[in-house]
């Protein structure tokens, strides 16, 4: 349970993350109050944003804004509209981000924020309404050089062009780099769009190397067909990988001999059916129409990349990957991963697996703060440097600590520089 202002907040997703980081602590031997430390997040903002809607009437929608840790750095986290979200929720997705901030090395520290929407649900002009009402609630506390906030599920380019827009009437001038991912036409970059599917394409492919050898001809399951997922899906397929099914709410697409991932780069822009629909009509494509079923396909690797908990101990035994990449927050429970680690999967953890984003975020408000910009050949560069190094540094702290999972590896290495940052600043 995190500790906030003398009363206790909980979920599945947040008791799965704190046992994560406390199993971290005891592994590199730090002390108890230092994990004290990370379960109080420094700062909570809960807003209620009233919108006016299309038949004329007042609803209020939920916000939140958590600040958890910015002993790095400014707080750098998402923005999350999604009708499940809860405060206890957000707070692992801020904790989770102090973790991954610190493991890829930027100077950031963990945060997140939410509305509770459905955003689908939502006309054209209501979602900005949304968006702007959401700035305009948590600007007090944002800002280019102390959180800068950036998009998660159910949120997009064009909201953060509202939000930065919003942002800078009320700082009276253009503020580009207190938002990140904005469309390349206000100060954004056009890697940012599929940067996280990038990267976790560009982990799969190191992982891979490391373990076999090599990526190509390897086949690939991606669960969950949204931006990220269909990147992941897009750049595997052209590093090598044999996609051979993907999945959404519809169902899944599955393929034995390969899914043709043009396909999602030709559709990359166009509105209408989903991508499963999308293969099972124009490539033949078998239609299943059980979502889980994507778990039970034969195939070398799995990218879970949709929401939290969806690799469960009920369903974990229906895996037959041998490499799971986390593209998702918090796709497998410990349960899971437990069972998986005895049974040889090696996974790979959302901390390290979709950092892409958030790295690639940080090179958009580094470009943003000097009014300067990347081309996007150097930009992906950039970014798949970052992301090589930081496989390279968890799977050889992996290797030397044979009992640990590769999630240990990762969470000890990313804890360790916020407790000598910590230490430093005489924190603890």
């Amino acid at each position: 349970m995190a500790h906030i202002s003398g009363a206790y907040i909980t979920s599945a997703f947040l008791e799965n993350t704190l046992v994560a980081i406390k199993r971290g602590v005891e592994l590199a031997n730090l002390p108890p109050e230092f994990f004290e430390a990370l379960t109080r997040p420094q700062r909570i903002l809960v807003v209620n944003i009233p919108v006016k809607m299309d038949n004329g009437k007042i609803q209020f929608f939920e916000g939140y804004r958590v600040q958890h840790c910015d002993v790095l750095g400014p707080f750098k986290g998402g923005v999350r509209f999604h009708p499940e979200v809860t405060l206890a929720d957000d707070v692992a997705l801020a904790m989770l981000m102090t973790l991954k901030n610190s493991l890829a090395g930027l100077p950031y520290g963990g945060a997140k924020g939410a509305v509770r929407v459905d955003p689908k649900k939502l006309s054209q002009r209501e979602l900005e309404a949304l968006a702007r009402g959401y700035a305009r609630a948590i600007a007090p506390l944002i800002g280019d050089v102390v959180d800068i906030p950036a998009p998660d599920v159910g949120t997009n380019a064009q909201i953060m062009a509202w939000m930065v827009d919003e942002y800078s009437k009320i700082a009276g001038r253009n503020t580009p780099a207190v938002f990140t991912s904005k469309p390349p036409e206000l100060w954004g970059n056009p890697v940012r769009e599929y940067s996280t599917g990038y990267g976790v394409a560009v982990a799969t492919r190191e992982t891979a190397k490391k373990l076999w050898g090599r990526l190509e001809g390897k086949t690939v399951a991606v669960q969950g067909i949204g931006n990220v997922g269909r990147w992941a899906a897009y750049w595997l397929g052209k590093m090598g990988a044999k996609v051979v099914a993907v999945s959404d709410i519809n169902g899944v697409a599955y393929k034995k001999e390969g899914l043709d991932v043009e396909l999602i780069y030709q559709n990359r822009t166009v509105p209408g059916p989903s991508l499963v629909e999308l293969f099972v009509s124009k490539t033949g494509a078998e239609h299943i129409k059980d979502p889980e079923a994507v778990f039970a396909v034969e195939t070398d690797i799995l990218v879970p990349a949709a929401i939290e908990n969806v690799i469960r101990g009920d369903n974990v035994g229906r895996v037959r990957a041998r490499l799971v990449v986390e593209g998702a927050n918090g796709p497998t429970t410990p349960e899971a991963e437990k069972m998986l680690y005895e049974r040889g999967v090696v996974v790979v953890p959302d901390i390290l697996a979709n950092a892409g984003g958030v790295v690639m975020s940080y090179l958009e408000w580094v470009e943003n703060l000097q009014w300067y910009i990347w081309d996007e050949e150097e930009t992906r560069r950039r970014l798949e440097t970052i992301m090589i190094n930081n496989v390279s540094k968890v799977y050889a702290r992996w290797e030397k600590e044979k009992e640990w999972t590769m999630r240990d590896a990762a969470i000890v290495t990313a804890l360790e520089r916020i407790y000598k940052a910590m230490k430093l600043r005489g924190w603890i």
